[in-house]
């Protein structure tokens, strides 16, 4: 599968964020010095134009490191045989509601995917912004991010590297509320990860920080990288295109949080018996076994687990290859302006 995460960014090194991203997957990084345009209660940001040649799969993203309040929504325009579509919206990310878009045709918005029927030439990627204190917000650091892939089948999966595990902390979901725990999955693997980096948060707090009123859900895969990047991390959202690029990210101490889909059977030893969509943190692997700490577990004590890596592949990468991949930047990472 073809996939490439391009980025745009204001305040941050181009250099840093491609550290953090597979070598097969980075694209371009655009610097952005951002001239808002109001709309209505509305800050508008448009990014450059993408050379996604063949993509029909996208996922976006955003973190603006700052624990200012806002709302977001992500919107995207793609061009196919030359003509650019009107631009389409997925979920809003924080309290604020927006007025729908209306449907485009030729391209299905879900959620925190976008779908085109055909294949597209490029993309551009659009923010808007609602708050008080829109301004203060866009002058913080912040990156736009843009998963962009085809449907290629994923590649047979050669594993021969040493083993490698990370020390991310267990947290288990159904410690929660029982009114919430089985939803959580995303709120307690980004509590994971966020431990991992010595920011803990209460699960709780995450969860109500990640909960989407308009969806009813806790799993907006954007939503996980803005709640990150308010506690200082940055973060994407990227539909890996095979385990190789995984493995990449995990050799350089990066958890990344998976989205897998199976039926009875299909993952051996799995915490949750059948599921027709569950996240879990990826912390390494041995052998043939992936290590990860699966929050649907029982209890702490057995949320890490090991599964075979022919059975991950298939359950994650031939599914959605949906990860998000959370990271701290030193302050040296940083730009002015």
């Amino acid at each position: 599968m073809k996939t490439g995460l391009w980025v745009a960014t204001s305040g941050l090194v181009p250099g840093a964020l491609l550290e953090c991203v597979p070598p097969a997957c980075r694209r371009r990084i655009d610097l952005l010095r951002p001239s808002a345009a109001e709309a209505a209660a509305d800050v508008l940001v448009e990014g450059p134009e993408w050379p996604v040649e063949g993509a029909t799969h996208f996922v976006p993203s955003l973190a603006v490191l700052a624990e200012l309040p806002y709302s977001a929504r992500l919107e995207l325009s793609v061009r196919v045989s030359g003509t650019w579509s009107a631009w389409t919206a997925g979920a809003g990310l924080g309290p604020a509601p927006f007025i729908p878009l209306p449907a485009v045709d030729g391209v299905d918005a879900d959620i925190d995917v976008f779908r085109a029927r055909a294949p597209v030439e490029s993309a551009r990627l659009r923010l808007r912004l609602r708050g008080p204190e829109a301004a203060a917000v866009l002058a913080m650091p912040w990156m736009l991010a843009l998963s962009a892939s085809d449907t290629s089948p994923v590649r047979g999966e050669v594993h021969d590297e040493p083993d490698v595990r990370l020390q991310v902390p267990a947290h288990c979901q159904m410690d929660a509320d029982p009114a919430i725990a089985r939803r959580i999955c995303s709120p307690t693997c980004v509590a994971m990860v966020l431990d991992f980096w010595r920011r803990p948060v209460r699960l709780d707090t995450l969860a109500a920080d990640m909960f989407n009123p308009a969806t009813d859900l806790y799993g907006v895969w954007p939503a996980a990288i803005v709640t990150a990047s308010r506690r200082g991390l940055a973060g994407y959202v990227l539909r890996f295109p095979d385990w190789a690029s995984a493995a990449w990210c995990l050799r350089r101490g990066l958890p990344i949080i998976a989205s897998v889909r199976y039926a009875g059977g299909e993952l051996t030893g799995a915490a949750v018996p059948q599921t027709a969509g569950h996240l879990l943190t990826l912390t390494g692997w041995q052998g043939d076994e992936v290590l990860v700490n699966d929050p649907g577990a029982a209890g702490a004590a057995s949320v890490a687990r090991r599964y075979r890596l022919d059975e991950l592949a298939r359950v994650w990468l031939e599914r959605t290859g949906v990860g998000y991949v959370i990271f701290p930047l030193p302050p040296e990472r940083f730009r002015g302006g």
